[in-house]
């Protein structure tokens, strides 16, 4: 599967699918938070939410490639991500897309 931030496949026509997307809302865990707070008093990266996020974003990726594949997709193109907070202890994670089917080479 290709997945392209751009909004074209260089040298390629392709027909649009529709949206792929992929989401997962994933929370900390107490390990994380007393470490998150200790991080905070003598500052640095928190490691453990860069780890969970990173995770979070495979996660995501994941699901939208599926839902790409689902639709008959070859790419994804004008990949994009985005995070929100759901609730104090819960962060959501999405990927989304425009899937597309090469039709053939320019």
């Amino acid at each position: 599967m290709i997945l392209l931030t751009i909004d074209y496949i260089p040298g390629e026509e392709f027909e649009v699918l529709g949206l792929a997307n992929g989401t997962i809302v994933q929370s900390k865990n107490i390990g994380r938070d007393l470490m998150a707070g200790m991080k905070t008093i003598i500052g640095g990266e928190i490691v453990g939410y860069t780890d969970m996020l990173a995770e979070a974003r495979q996660i995501a990726t994941k699901r939208m490639v599926d839902e790409a594949v689902n639709l008959g997709a070859d790419a994804v193109i004008g990949v994009r991500y985005g995070t929100s907070q759901v609730m104090d202890s819960a962060a959501e994670v999405f990927a989304y897309g425009t899937a597309v089917k090469i039709i053939r080479k320019k």
